[in-house]
């Protein structure tokens, strides 16, 4: 969650024109500080299923769909609403909606609300052959599917949902691989009920290990799991072709992508198993309260962005205006963006800003226990 406030500020304090994974001309910091928010969203899919699964011992079959049924509608309006207007974009003209994070997550759980009536391990190879097979649907353009092209674009590809003078509605994350990866996490739960915690940290660990062998070996073959081949980027160091090695497709995520991210996250949750480390329990208070962060630094990060532009033009209209795919989640002012260390200060300082404002909710919620307190 640290690590996305980081990807999230770039996106409103970075240089717009250059794109971090355009290895033709953007630095290899620059590459690398994307490389490593990467992991982000896998994490968030995956332990939603985890968390879905744990959540068994309270909860009757029954219950517990109906539960990931009603948050992922919820999680949906958010992202239509409260996030699309007073947290990307603060405008509520509605020419520009990305359907984003929440969009994906909602449906995901949705999806989930259904295929808890099946053993695990059912669910969990339904996980598997979407992450492993959704590439063999990269041939399939939208705009050959005529009508049904904005229900592949939902599905599968990136793409218009609606696209009108007035309003245009953009699918940023495709459902498939994202539900793959949420059905998985509903298998890796399973773990957690071990009542052997070796055995759990032992299959952790391979499991970490062979997925990121998975992706090295796939990756150096170079023929399937990413539309995008690895290669030499002439006239530029040899370091970026490690760098090209690493630059999978994230929209829609695939296989090669995946495996990149969640190898790595496999790993990491054998690291803490034992314990959290004790630099990273003050950042637990974050994991207390996923949703509350989530609107809130998206919040901040733009209010910031607006302070810093009228400081710098004595105007800020620009940072609420989003009338084109061109200018999302705002409009740059002439010559706007900020070099990288800029962007980690600030960066901190939102994560530091963020603390206290978490303690407190985290507490109000431990304090009162109002049902609508779990939807928040």
């Amino acid at each position: 969650m640290i690590l996305m406030a980081l990807d999230h500020t770039r996106d409103f304090f970075g240089v717009a024109a250059i794109s971090p994974t355009d290895l033709t001309r953007a630095s290899a910091a620059l590459f690398v500080t994307r490389l490593i928010t990467h992991i982000c969203a896998p994490v968030f899919f995956l332990l939603t299923g985890t968390g879905a699964a744990l959540s068994r011992g309270r909860r009757t079959q029954r219950e517990l769909s109906w539960l990931l049924f009603t948050r992922g509608l919820w999680l949906i309006l958010l992202e239509l609403t409260v996030l699309r207007c007073l947290s990307y974009q603060f405008n509520f003209d509605y020419h520009v909606t990305f359907l984003l994070v929440l969009w994906a997550l909602g449906w995901s759980m949705i999806t989930l609300s259904a295929l808890v009536y099946l053993p695990p391990i059912a669910v969990t190879a339904i996980g598997v052959v979407l992450i492993a097979t959704h590439n063999l649907l990269d041939p399939i353009r939208a705009a050959s599917l005529g009508a049904f092209g904005p229900i592949w674009s939902i599905l599968h590809a990136p793409g218009f949902v609606v696209s009108h003078p007035q309003f245009t509605v953009f699918v940023g994350y495709p459902l498939i691989p994202w539900i793959g990866v949420t059905a998985v996490g509903y298998g890796l739960g399973q773990l957690y009920g071990e009542e052997n915690a070796e055995r759990r940290r032992s299959l952790l660990l391979r499991l970490g290990l062979g997925v990121t062998a998975a992706f090295i070996v796939l990756r150096w073959i170079n023929i399937y799991g990413d539309a995008a081949r690895w290669a030499a980027i002439p006239q530029r160091p040899s370091l970026f072709t490690v760098l090209s090695f690493l630059n999978t497709t994230k929209y829609p995520p695939s296989l090669l992508f995946l495996l990149m991210t969640l190898g790595p996250a496999l790993l990491l949750l054998w690291l803490v198993d034992r314990r959290t480390p004790r630099f990273l329990r003050p950042a637990l208070v974050f994991g207390h309260v996923p949703l509350f962060y989530y609107i809130l630094h998206f919040t901040l990060i733009h209010l910031l962005a607006v302070v810093v532009c009228y400081v710098r033009y004595g105007d800020a209209h620009w940072m609420f205006q989003s009338p084109n795919l061109g200018a999302y989640p705002f409009t740059q002012p002439p010559g706007w963006g900020y070099s990288l260390p800029v962007v980690y200060l600030t960066w901190a300082l939102v994560v530091v800003l963020m603390y206290p404002a978490c303690v407190w909710y985290a507490n109000f919620k431990q304090q009162h226990r109002y049902w609508w307190l779990s939807y928040l």
